[in-house]
């Protein structure tokens, strides 16, 4: 049997040691701390959300299932230090802790982007955590995972992703009542074509907010291009 006979036989049948992925590619980080650094991204394949403004769709189901080893490789073939792990949502399956550990003791500058709906137990302390918190206009704001908060630890972050008024009005309250561990930041960011970045970084800046503004790099770059 040829290899990708193989690989289309485990495409809906994932075994023990092994991750259903979407994608794998090279970019450049366009969100958080690590934003500008040449990045390789594993996005791997399901999310238990259905966020109105999600970008990132065609991740929810299909993918191919790899073994870790595999993944492994495949990244160190890139040649670059920094990794993210990402999705749909990456800890939805329960391998993506070992391939987080095993990035991790290979020298490499790992982050994770996830929903924060799903515990962060078992969660690599070397590995980069950036957090949503989902506000209401995403139609998803009764999943977060409020307990996560007090995992978080410095040098993490935590993502709002704001689409009007309201959703910044939260994401104030929201960290007025919940103040964030000590040197992990709050990251403001207008949904892509439908929040102007101005108009946020105007609030924030009348507001006086203790949140950093970002805008995806990405998108400005090379658009909705997935694999971009």
């Amino acid at each position: 049997m040829t290899r990708s006979a193989l690989r289309e036989q485990v495409r809906e049948r994932p075994e023990a040691g092994r991750l259903r992925v979407t994608e794998v590619f090279l970019s450049l980080q366009g969100e958080a701390a690590q934003v500008g650094w040449p990045t390789v991204f594993v996005r791997l394949t399901g999310c238990p959300l259905r966020c109105r403004w999600c970008d990132t769709e065609y991740s929810f189901s299909g993918g191919v299932a790899f073994d870790i080893g595999e993944l492994l490789a495949q990244v160190a073939a890139f040649g670059v230090r920094h990794v993210c792990v990402t999705g749909g949502e990456p800890l939805a399956q329960p391998g993506c802790t070992v391939l987080l550990r095993e990035l991790c003791d290979r020298g490499l500058n790992v982050s994770l982007e996830t929903s924060g709906a799903l515990d962060l137990a078992g969660v690599d302390p070397r590995v980069a955590i950036v957090m949503d918190l989902k506000a209401p206009g995403s139609g998803e704001a009764q999943r977060n995972r409020l307990e996560n908060l007090a995992q978080l630890k410095p040098g993490d972050q935590v993502k709002f992703v704001l689409a009007d008024r309201a959703d910044f009005e939260w994401a104030l309250e929201m960290l007025r009542e919940r103040p964030l561990p000590a040197g992990v930041d709050a990251l403001f960011s207008p949904v892509h074509a439908e929040l102007e970045p101005r108009t946020l970084a105007d609030w924030i800046v009348a507001a006086r907010a203790p949140v950093r503004f970002q805008v995806q790099l990405h998108k400005l770059l090379w658009g909705d291009v997935p694999g971009r």
